[in-house]
């Protein structure tokens, strides 16, 4: 299955998803299905589905499982655009939940979108065991190893100094580590090796840093109208970002070296990794 079919199956199973039906709480569900909604690329579900794949998974069950990691991305990007945060206006091109809904709306709209990521791994219908180690790696991603960690370092670190290894340490838990755990939870949903599993965590965690990379450069050099939010907010918001570290030229380099350093990961532990490699690719060179 080709990385265009697996965006159409999430988006399908994420329209499913939520709908109003005439409850006295429906704006929230209007407001859950907005942000959730909003047209994003779906890379952490369908790195979950194409890990699953190659590692012997049935797509059509493991399905759930992949859109549950999208709804907790979901949740994250909402509250990380709210005022006490980022306060961003714009998000995917439209105006951020917090905007159209407002602040506490928005924010019970992440806290049910996290919820129901668990929910939605525990209703599935893989093993027991399997559904708990899936939702152990969700939930480790989320928490104060994972997200939270990120984002408490991303303000508690606002507008210091930092040097390159403060800096990887932020954005491995803000960003790269729920790149790494759906790259694990396809496997883990497939069940594959702990080789395979380790190895797909390499691969995640090191995407996720190139992909992190790649923002910080596009928000200096794209548009609006392309990124799909605010240019430039990162330098309003004083935000250690590695073009300011490294500048553009030694960002490539090292978004290069993260790239080929993932494919190299997963070569010899599994048969087919040319769509990843692709995809690794793709999200290197990415410019929106």
């Amino acid at each position: 299955m080709s990385i265009s079919e697996y965006k159409i199956l999430v988006d399908r199973y994420l329209e499913s998803c939520f709908i109003p039906s005439g409850h006295t709480y429906d704006k929230l569900l209007d407001s859950m299905r907005y942000s959730l909604m909003a047209g994003g690329k779906r890379i952490r579900p369908i790195l979950a589905l194409e890990f699953a794949r190659i590692s012997g998974g049935n797509i059509n069950e493991i399905l759930p499982i992949a859109c549950a990691i999208e709804m907790l991305h979901t949740y994250s990007l909402i509250h990380d655009d709210l005022p006490c945060f980022d306060n961003d206006d714009l998000r995917r091109g439209k105006p951020t939940n917090h905007i159209v809904y407002g602040n506490w709306l928005a924010t019970l709209a992440g806290d049910a979108l996290q919820a129901e990521a668990f929910n939605t791994i525990l209703k599935s219908s893989l093993a027991p065991d399997t559904k708990c180690a899936c939702a152990q790696l969700l939930g480790e991603a989320a928490g104060v190893n994972g997200i939270c960690s990120g984002q408490y370092l991303d303000m508690a670190f606002e507008g210091k100094p930092l040097t390159s290894a403060q800096l990887d340490e932020i954005n491995l838990y803000k960003t790269g580590i729920l790149l790494q755990a759906s790259c694990e939870i396809g496997v883990t949903a497939a069940g594959g090796t702990e080789e395979q599993r380790k190895a797909a965590a390499s691969f995640g965690a090191k995407i996720g840093m190139a992909f992190q990379i790649r923002d910080d450069i596009l928000d200096v050099i794209s548009t609006e109208s392309k990124l799909g939010k605010t240019i430039g907010s990162d330098a309003e918001e004083h935000k250690n970002t590695y073009m300011v570290l490294l500048g553009q030229e030694g960002c490539e380099k090292k978004i290069r070296e993260l790239t080929d350093s993932a494919k190299s990961s997963i070569q010899e532990i599994f048969q087919d990794t040319k769509q990843l490699e692709s995809f690794a690719e793709a999200l290197a060179s990415r410019l929106e």
